[in-house]
């Protein structure tokens, strides 16, 4: 009986763990949004519901917006409030946070300095509001909406919104090109989830896939120099970090090879390096960072986070430009 109990226990937890990370899947989709701008590498920025540490302020867990250094030091908190903040992002220079809060009744969209000051409301819809980018001279700002009834990408230019998308799919998951001319994407337009690829002016709507693939794919970043995209995919039966080629999808190769989930790959400012939250770490959901090559003897993730029982997830680098 002891045994049966055991083994009860274990399925349940299975499943419990199986849950969490299909709804990550669908959370990155939609959510998950990052813009990888060349730079030095500057500080890593994230969510994390944690509630004990150093400078931590956060007694009722929910989710807020933290910083850390590169290397998992200096933990700074930037957002304070009783609702969820989430999906940062940073600016090309590293002066300004774009992210998502609940803090005014639905999920908005908000811009702040990169120390957490001058925190400013963005729009102002009775919609849910997601996956913010900011382009890298910071005069247009992406993000999925659901104001027509299913996400789609929007563009906010010179106080104007537009709908990018205009279909009946699920749409989110933005990036800004580091020339701010193109956005990467998530759509399901397809039947599946695929990584897409299109023109920030809205009378072109020449939005390709250029993942297509039948496994789900989501949270697309591109790298610095604008030439490659890195995404997750659980084409191998469990969420991986891949990488391919922005223009055409070609020359894809996978980087993380383990059996645990793997998630929202973000470039660093330098190109050299990747971070990405992981369930590598047991129950915990930590932000790893490895060589932006396969993982390997002499590739080995490193855990930046550490904290046991606890959410930390969408990390995006600072770039700091002389």
């Amino acid at each position: 009986m002891g045994t049966a109990k055991y083994l009860g226990a274990r399925t349940m937890l299975a499943a419990a763990l199986m849950l969490a990370v299909i709804f990550l899947v669908l959370v990155a989709h939609i959510e998950s949004a990052e813009a990888a701008y060349p730079g030095a590498n500057g500080k890593i920025v994230f969510n994390s519901n944690r509630t004990t540490g150093e400078g931590v302020d956060n007694p009722t867990g929910d989710l807020e917006i933290f910083t850390m250094n590169k290397d998992g030091t200096g933990l700074t908190q930037l957002t304070f409030n009783t609702t969820s903040d989430g999906a940062p992002s940073f600016s090309g220079d590293g002066s300004t946070i774009v992210f998502t809060s609940q803090r005014d009744g639905n999920s908005e969209i908000y811009t702040m300095d990169s120390d957490g000051s001058d925190q400013t409301r963005r729009t102002t819809n009775t919609s849910t509001e997601l996956s913010p980018t900011i382009s890298h001279d910071e005069t247009k700002l992406a993000y999925s909406s659901n104001r027509d009834g299913n996400f789609e990408i929007y563009l906010l230019e010179s106080g104007v919104e537009t709908n990018l998308t205009e279909n009946n799919a699920a749409d989110g998951g933005t990036a800004f090109s580091p020339d701010g001319n193109r956005i990467a994407f998530t759509s399901n337009r397809e039947g599946n989830s695929d990584i897409y690829v299109m023109d920030t002016d809205p009378d072109t709507n020449d939005a390709t896939n250029i993942s297509d693939n039948p496994a789900s794919e989501s949270s697309p970043d591109w790298s610095p120099n604008g030439q490659k995209i890195a995404f997750s995919s659980v084409r191998n039966s469990n969420n991986d970090v891949y990488v391919m080629n922005a223009l055409d999808g070609s020359s894809e190769r996978r980087l993380t090879k383990n059996a645990a989930q793997d998630f929202t790959p973000a470039f660093s400012p330098d190109g050299k390096k990747i971070a990405f939250t992981s369930f590598r770490a047991g129950d915990d959901i930590e932000i790893f960072t490895m060589k932006a090559k396969p993982e390997g003897r002499k590739n080995r993730p490193k855990n930046l986070t550490k904290t046991d029982g606890v959410s930390e997830s969408d990390p995006t680098w600072q770039p700091l430009v002389n």
